[in-house]
């Protein structure tokens, strides 16, 4: 993928009294703010009850970006696209069996390839989440050299048949689910479990781009009767969420603490969530000294776009999977990162009110999200079209946003040419914006300041007049793509 970055040309008009040239002169780039992207230091939770990361000068933080490396495929050109189109986060899906091939025998290129990644992160201003990656277990199941390793899986010699059409059905299987109860059970799995964990992170522990661990992708257990009675599976992931996977989460917490006290831990749900039965994981204490840092990483998939269908905006999905995701973090104080989330095919028209409200809904409940998924193509959950801009439907993914906001979000809107967001001002300070070259910034409700740092897709507002607790409306016009 080849990427050209230029500046981006703002230009900058003020709804208030004050010019830009009241304000000051352009300030030198080496006075203005770093550009790397703010590591959450700590929490603040909104009127609504969502929590939200803000960094050490108290400004809330969105973290908006997108999933890479699943197909080991992911450049330093991916990398710096990502950052050029103004986003700030990486989700490193990793694989247990790449990395540790052998049981205590780790894999060195891999390794450097890992910390390579968070290398042009690091570079290129962008904070990274570390996937510990599974799908259908790991490559005993058809899954390549991906997830758990051989080593590490137990079937009691029971059958697996997979379905081609229908990858997650090989959950079901008699022997998936023996090697699932194994993990959870054996002492001695649980303990190499453990130890990959400690490894992976006194590894990674250090880089400024580390954000933290989704400690578990898409959990998943035993099935105690008939899979395809809804009842059956929501009353067996409750019971995996209560119980065994409760236990795991309390071990990898512990296992990554025992190295690293500074990065943020994200527990994940059970893939039930999407269609709207709320989690019933217990509280998790954090063993690092001060307040804890850890998170909630739900995914939002709507089941029928998951097998082929369109998006029928009436089926309630969104309603009930917002109701479903919103009590445990906010009975927690969790700070959400929706950890994957968006259509195979975002062209069809469906689908591309489905994006569309996504994000819209993300924005009221989330800090954060990362996107499935980073490439260039035709279709196949791509992000990015064969001509290396934004797919057709996943306009919304790309729209303007807050990165670092000087105050605390009200509201904010996307019409494909206008954004809109609504805040109070807080203490003072800069608010940073993700926005498209030759956008247009719009400030009302106090004086303003507004400059251009110059760094492509970003801007910056001062707003030094303002009271806290002043209301303002920033609009951004987004230039025609057409």
């Amino acid at each position: 993928m080849r990427v050209r970055r230029t500046a981006a040309a703002l230009s900058l008009t003020v709804a208030a009294v004050l010019t830009v040239g009241a304000a000051a002169p352009l300030q030198a780039l080496s006075q203005l703010p770093s550009a790397q992207a703010e590591f959450p230091t700590g929490t603040t939770t909104t009127p609504n009850g969502a929590t939200l990361f803000t960094d050490q000068s108290g400004r809330t933080l969105q973290l908006r970006g997108f999933n890479v490396d699943k197909y080991d495929e992911t450049t330093e050109a991916d990398v710096r696209s990502i950052a050029a189109h103004g986003f700030t986060l990486l989700r490193v899906a990793i694989s247990w069996n790449r990395l540790e091939p052998a049981r205590g025998r780790y894999d060195a290129a891999e390794l450097g390839k890992l910390r390579q990644l968070l290398s042009w992160a690091d570079h290129y201003g962008l904070l990274a989440v570390i996937d510990f990656h599974q799908d259908v277990y790991g490559p005993e199941f058809g899954g390549g050299d991906r997830g758990i390793p051989p080593w590490a899986t137990r079937d009691d010699g029971l059958p697996f048949v997979p379905d081609p059409n229908d990858w997650f059905a090989g959950y079901f299987q008699p022997s998936v689910q023996a090697a699932f109860r194994h993990l959870y059970d054996d002492s001695d799995l649980r303990r190499w479990q453990a130890e990959f964990y400690t490894r992976i992170a006194a590894e990674l522990r250090g880089h400024r781009s580390l954000l933290g661990y989704d400690l578990f992708n898409e959990p998943f257990g035993p099935i105690d009767g008939d899979p395809t009675d809804p009842s059956v599976l929501a009353a067996s992931s409750g019971a995996l969420e209560q119980g065994r996977l409760a236990a795991m989460y309390g071990r990898l917490i512990s296992a990554i603490r025992a190295v690293d006290d500074r990065s943020w831990l994200f527990v994940e749900p059970t893939v039930l969530v999407g269609q709207g039965v709320p989690t019933q994981l217990p509280g998790f204490t954090d063993p690092r000294p001060g307040a804890p840092r850890l998170g909630y990483a739900p995914h939002f998939y709507d089941t029928a776009v998951e097998n082929g269908a369109d998006w029928n905006p009436s089926d309630g999905f969104i309603t009930a999977y917002t109701a479903a995701i919103t009590g445990y973090p906010r009975a927690h104080r969790l700070p959400v990162l929706v950890g994957e989330w968006g259509p195979p095919n975002s062209r069809t028209p469906g689908n591309t009110e489905l994006v569309r409200d996504q994000v819209a809904a993300m924005s009221g409940f989330a800090t954060g999200w990362t996107m499935w998924y980073w490439c260039q193509g035709n279709g196949g959950y791509c992000a990015l079209g064969t001509d290396g801009r934004p797919a057709p439907g996943d306009g919304p993914a790309f729209a303007p946003y807050p990165t670092a906001l000087a105050g605390r979000p009200l509201a904010d809107s996307f019409d494909g040419t206008t954004y809109r967001l609504d805040f109070l001002t807080g203490p003072g300070g800069w608010s940073e914006l993700a926005i498209p070259a030759g956008a247009r910034v719009r400030v009302t409700g106090t004086p303003v300041a507004v400059i251009d740092t110059g760094r492509p897709g970003h801007a910056r507002v001062l707003l030094p007049r303002a009271r806290p607790g002043t209301p303002v409306t920033l609009t951004v016009t987004v230039p025609s793509t057409s």
